[in-house]
């Protein structure tokens, strides 16, 4: 559990600087060119001109988009809003995928919790349809007052996944030790909002209350920097795929993982007798 002392620290000011090549495609469209509403009827909408979007879940269904262009690295940042008040038995969940068994996979889930308790942010990441490489993280902020903005930067040699530009957990390519990594199947960009109360609030035991219902997250500011294309510039390639935290964002890292950090399935050694997978020998950095 976070300590409310850390607060003193006055990390929650900062913002973590990184480095691309100029060679990267940015653009920043609005809902209604970029991404596609796939289920939930009328419960997904998007307004104010393309740059809102909303989604609903009441006792009948949840709602749900994805996005029309499927990418290959790249950074890709939201702001969200989520779910006020009682949460609990909800996921709101913001991710890349690919398709198929062996699909490929980067994951922001935030569980829903019962009014004044703080949502859960659980993440991820697939390969080759193998995951249960979960961490999860209480957050330094109530997620449900203003928007805060929820980055995966994808890049051949590692996965960043960063809150607020404060990067919360870094997945390092281990294909050395013969640990598979997403880098050969271009993914989509997915979010949904769905009940899982038999497992989402306290493993099940708080279930939703749907005298609270619609519950409703909020999307705004979407942006992709696409790295695929530097491919065509020799002397940009190297650049780009060995970019790094640096020294103030490693700091960061250890500043969340050590107050905020809820749950590491590298250190669930009852969860696996046999050993810890071999990417957890790794550094972290």
């Amino acid at each position: 559990m976070a300590s409310s002392s850390t607060s003193h620290n006055g990390f929650y000011y900062y913002v973590v600087m990184i480095v691309f090549s100029t060679m990267v495609v940015a653009c920043a469209g609005s809902f209604y060119q970029d991404f596609d509403l796939t289920w939930g009827d009328n419960r997904a909408k998007i307004f104010n001109g393309g740059q809102l979007l909303s989604l609903s879940l009441d006792k009948v269904s949840g709602s749900g988009f994805k996005s029309k262009k499927e990418y290959l690295f790249g950074r890709i940042d939201m702001q969200l809003k989520l779910v006020a008040g009682n949460s609990a038995g909800t996921v709101t969940a913001y991710y890349l995928s690919s398709q198929g068994p062996t699909h490929d996979e980067i994951d922001f889930e935030f569980l829903g919790n019962i009014s004044g308790d703080p949502y859960i942010l659980h993440t991820n990441v697939f390969s080759q349809g193998k995951g249960d490489r979960e961490q999860q993280f209480y957050l330094w902020f109530d997620p449900t007052k203003n928007f805060h903005t929820y980055s995966i930067i994808w890049k051949p040699q590692h996965i960043i996944f960063l809150v607020d530009n404060i990067p919360i957990r870094v997945f390092k390519n281990a294909e050395s030790v013969g640990v598979p990594f997403p880098k050969n199947q271009p993914m989509r960009i997915y979010s949904s909002l769905w009940n899982a109360d038999d497992w989402a609030t306290r493993g099940g035991l708080v279930k939703t209350d749907w005298s609270k219902a619609p519950f409703t997250a909020y999307y705004r500011n979407f942006k992709v920097t696409e790295f695929s294309s530097m491919h065509s510039n020799p002397n940009s390639g190297a650049e780009w795929q060995t970019t790094e935290l640096d020294a103030f964002g490693r700091r960061r890292l250890r500043w969340v993982q050590k107050y905020f950090m809820i749950y590491n399935y590298c250190n669930d050694f009852k969860r696996f007798p046999q050993g810890l997978p071999a990417e957890c020998s790794r550094s972290r950095f």
